[in-house]
This record gives structure tokens, sequence and C-alpha cells, in this order.
């Protein structure tokens, strides 16, 4: 048995919806601010990490190994190693992952492991023959030359490449990841109106938690103009499925299910966890608010990639002995009503949970009062790089406020993969 990791402490930024614009904080800013306001109220200085590893599925031009870029904004010093790791949906949980590996290993014993990504600041890229046309005026020297460069430039060479469409669209099957749910809508019979009351369910349960307080790991964001940002602010305390149902179809305009508003919003947002060996906690004087006992990575069809957390959650299960509800709390990422709803249909189903889990037959239902408690990425929204280390997290803070021991947070990732970490709280 590997020895174990402890979590000392964690934090995030609100997630702030993008509205169509460039959002008030660039991805470092989100990093820094989360992670100077938890490193701030630890018992050992920055200085003393061992390292920083940061997921970032989108790392801007001017931050691309935003890792290390975090790491001495936050006032780490150039001593504490900083990197990036990028598993797309995955790669803030990827980011603890490596930290677990370095610590099991004895290369460190203290790490800031965490999440961004800013998807509001994705950028807009030129078109190939726009490139092209570039690339010949630049390497025309005489003004005959650029003449007829000039005859060959065509307006339509400055349509702009929206660079997140780009990012979300598989390259391997050509779809774009709300067509992958399409495919689980398909596939598992999940009607519009099931997708829908799910979102809207979603939506209810992170009203009543924000009500409730129980989103204590946020860190306020304050930004430029003194403007304070506190909550996440893609809720709708108004969603309905009247409201719901106006919505037309996204992704498979003439046929499809899948809307804006059943699916995953496109946000900004940072998340870290303070990770710790046995060592690290009695050399500082920590005391742990978990521990991570597991953790699986899976593979599966890109067009299926929805499944993810089925195919990365069943072996946990399987290695420590366990049904899906002997697990008290589930963080499963709400990428899509249809991808969370096709989760639990294939661990519903006979011939899925044979063929593809090798298991004798259908594993079960989880019980909906396990499941995202305080409602999930439908309406907190998923800034992608920060989702596996916020569903993480706040898995921990439910389990404890509810005098819960263990749970599983669990991620669906672009390209066919998923991912999985099996938690318990102290």
């Amino acid at each position: 048995m590997n020895p174990p990791i402890y979590i000392i402490d964690g934090a995030r930024t609100p997630f702030l919806k993008a509205r169509n614009a460039p959002g008030p904080f660039a991805a470092g800013d989100l990093a820094t601010a989360a992670g100077s306001a938890l490193l701030a109220r630890q018992r050992f200085a920055p200085e003393q990490l061992d390292e920083v590893i940061l997921g970032c599925a989108s790392p801007s031009p001017d931050e691309v190994n935003i890792g290390r870029v975090a790491a001495l904004r936050m006032g780490c010093g150039t001593q504490v190693q900083g990197w990036t790791v990028m598993r797309n949906c995955a790669s803030g949980m990827q980011a603890i992952d490596s930290a677990m590996a370095n610590i099991h290993s004895g290369r460190s014993q203290l790490v800031l492991a965490g999440g961004v990504d800013a998807l509001s600041r994705a950028p807009l890229l030129l078109s190939d023959p726009m490139v092209r046309w570039f690339a010949g005026w630049m390497g025309a020297r005489s003004l005959g030359q650029r003449l007829a460069m000039l005859r060959k430039f065509r307006f339509g060479y400055l349509a702009p490449v929206i660079g997140i469409m780009k990012g979300l669209t598989d390259p391997i099957v050509g779809q774009l990841m709300g067509q992958t749910a399409e495919n689980l809508a398909w596939r598992f019979g999940i009607s519009r109106d099931e997708m829908d009351a799910y979102a809207v369910e979603s939506h209810r349960r992170v009203a009543a938690a924000q009500d409730a307080g129980h989103f204590a790991e946020i860190v306020p964001l304050i930004d430029r103009d003194g403007s304070i940002y506190a909550s996440d602010d893609g809720l709708r305390r108004d969603a309905s499925l009247a409201g719901l149902a106006k919505l037309k179809p996204f992704f498979d305009k003439k046929y499809g299910r899948v809307t804006p508003g059943n699916s995953s919003q496109i946000t900004d947002g940072a998340a870290w966890l303070v990770l710790a060996s046995e060592a690290a906690v009695v050399q500082h004087g920590l005391t742990p608010i978990g521990r991570i006992v597991d953790s699986q990575w899976a593979a599966l069809e890109p067009e299926l990639m929805g499944l993810g957390p089925v195919h990365a959650a069943t072996p946990i299960l399987q290695r420590h002995g366990l049904g899906l509800n002997d697990l008290d709390l589930w963080e499963l990422n709400e990428a899509f009503a249809a991808q969370v709803i096709g989760c639990l249909r294939a661990w519903q189903d006979d011939v899925y949970c044979r063929e593809r889990l090798g298991l004798p037959g259908a594993l079960g239902a989880i019980e909906p009062a396990r499941l995202n408690i305080d409602g999930g990425a439908v309406a907190l929204g998923h800034p992608v790089g920060a989702s596996g280390v916020r569903i993480v997290l706040h898995l921990l803070q439910a389990l404890r406020r509810t005098g819960g021991k263990r749970g599983i947070a669990t991620i669906c990732i672009g390209g066919g993969l998923g991912g999985a970490m099996l938690v318990e709280a102290l």
C-alpha cells in the first residue's frame, strides 16, 4: 500500500461565467488570488513548498508555463519549482495525481496542486488562408511583389476562428463535446425533458447551497476597479422547465436535445489543494482535513467520452469492495446533463456492465441524495482546468459538513478519458 496523501486545506475562486467578452481576470490572476489566500493561512511559508503543480487546458501565450508564473507571483520564491500539466477537462485532477506520484516517490513532501482556466479569454485566431497570405506579404520585398499580394487579398480571410470551438472539438472523430453528449442521449434514450429537469435541479441545489453558506472554500476576487466577485455567478435562480424548453439544440440543430441550458457553462476559475506526506504533516504541525485513498484513469472511445467516470470510478469500487451507495457522497462533474444521466444509465445497464466493465451484471443506481448534493457544473460552470480540483475539494468539504466518511470525485475528459479519486474525510 502507498503511504497516505493528506489534504491539508483548499480554496478556489468564484466561477465567473463568460459573457461573450474577455473576463476581468486572466488565468494567472485567478490562480494567484486563490493560491495566495490559501497559502497565507498555512503554518508553513510558501518557500517551504517542494513544488507547485497547476493544471491548465488553455494557457495564454504569455503564461505558457502558468504553474511557474503562479508560483512566483504567490511568493514561493525562485527555488520552488512550478510546472503545468494538461489532461483536458481533468487538468486539475492530473495536477493532484502528479503531486501524489511525487510524494509517493519521495521527491516531494509538501505540494500545492491546482487547476485554472480563463475560458472567456480563449483567443480568436487567424484563418489558415489569412496566415498564408500574411506569410507571403512578409516575404514580399519589392513594391511589385507587395502590389501582387494586395491583389490576392480577400476580405473573407479576416473571418476569425473561434479558438474555444477548436479546443472543444475532438480532432479524431471531428465532434464537438456537445455532440458526444448527443451520442449518449441517443444510446441511452435520454429525453430532452430529462436533461432539462436535471439542469433545473442543479440550479436549485446550487441556490440552496449558496443560501446555506456551503461554498466556504471560495476566496472573493477584486478587480482593478474595486468590484468584488464573491460567489459563482452562473447560477440561474429562475431556472425552470418552461424556460429551458424555449432553448434550441445547439450541437445538432435538427435532431438534437443538448442545449446551452442543459450544458455546463463556459467559465473562468481556479482551485488549489495543499497536499502533504505524513512526514510533512509532522514536520510542520499540520492538521489534515482529509486524505486521497486511491485514484484511477481510464480510456474509451472519444465519441463516448462522457462515460469516462464510469470506466474510471468502477475499478476503484472493485479494488475497495464498494458498491455505488457504500460511498457517502459522489461528485460527478456535470459537463452535460445528458452525460451525467448517461453515466447513471450505464451503471444500471446489464449489457454495458458485462461487456464494457467486465462485471457480472448491472452495478445499480446511485441514490440521488448522494450525488452532487450542492449542484454542479451545469449551474456553477466548468473552467476546464479547474473543475477536477473543485470537485475533489468540494467533495471533502461536503463530507465533513454532513458527517460522511468516503466519497468519489470523478470527471469525464475530452478525447475519451475519465478520472476518479476516492477521498476520505478526517
